[in-house]
């Protein structure tokens, strides 16, 4: 068991780095006004927006066991926090993570 929780940590942590490495080697050839820069940036917001989408509609684990409502609550409460203070991604987020936690265990 410890083998094969050793080498998937590796195999990951390997293409992980590789694909970083690559990205900062290639980085001085794009150009951030090119339209491939661009369509990679909106797909990469479109994967994100959809894991939060499955996250808040599908959850899994112990998200589960919350409610929808209380999640919609921490959401628009999340975003309302991100816009005040001036798009700060580290204040919603923990925000999110202390009030979930105290209103599910209420």
């Amino acid at each position: 068991m410890s083998t094969s929780v050793f080498f998937a940590i590796l195999v990951t942590s390997l293409a992980t780095f590789s694909s970083r490495f690559f990205g900062v080697v290639t980085s001085e050839k794009i150009k951030e006004n090119s339209k491939i820069f661009r369509w990679f940036n909106c797909l990469a917001y479109s994967t994100l927006a959809a894991l939060i989408a499955r996250i808040i509609i599908f959850p899994s684990g112990v998200l589960s066991e919350v409610d929808y409502l209380i999640r919609f609550i921490v959401i628009i409460s999340s975003i309302f926090i991100f816009f005040i203070t001036k798009k700060n991604l580290v204040y919603p987020t923990v925000f999110s993570a202390i009030i979930l936690a105290l209103i599910n265990s209420l």
